[in-house]
């Protein structure tokens, strides 16, 4: 696909939360966001805006892009999480090692529960 032809695809899109993911000619997936409204940010990619050396670099090699819709912007945030350890795009620098976003986790079977910053989600709190 062109540029304008991107552009256009990223008019249709929704202005409601989710995960975009660009690709190049062969497919490849080379990079993976989320926005609290797709169409703005996606669109925002194919327009004439200054984008950093960086951005324009990896919108020059964009063929084409897929989209998943969320609920909210925080189902976003972890699928976006997600694909970029899935498929380590080479434009998304941050969250390709071992880290993740970092949660805020409480204890409840303590007599004084206690507040801790914690990197992994499981269900009992733990780590």
């Amino acid at each position: 696909m062109t540029r304008e032809e991107l552009f256009e695809k990223a008019r249709l899109l929704p202005a409601t939360p989710g995960v975009y993911i660009m690709k190049n000619k062969s497919g490849r997936i080379i990079y993976v966001g989320k926005s609290r409204k797709l169409k703005n940010r996606v669109t925002s990619y194919f327009t004439g805006q200054n984008h950093s050396l960086k951005t324009e670099r990896m919108v020059s090699l964009v063929r084409d892009f897929d989209f998943i819709l969320c609920d909210t912007e925080i189902e976003a945030l972890t699928l976006e999480n997600s694909l970029i350890k899935l498929h380590t795009p080479k434009y998304n620098i941050r969250l390709k090692d071992d880290k993740n976003y970092p949660y805020i986790r409480v204890t409840v079977n303590e007599p004084f529960p206690t507040v801790s910053m914690v990197r992994k989600r499981s269900a009992d709190g733990a780590k």
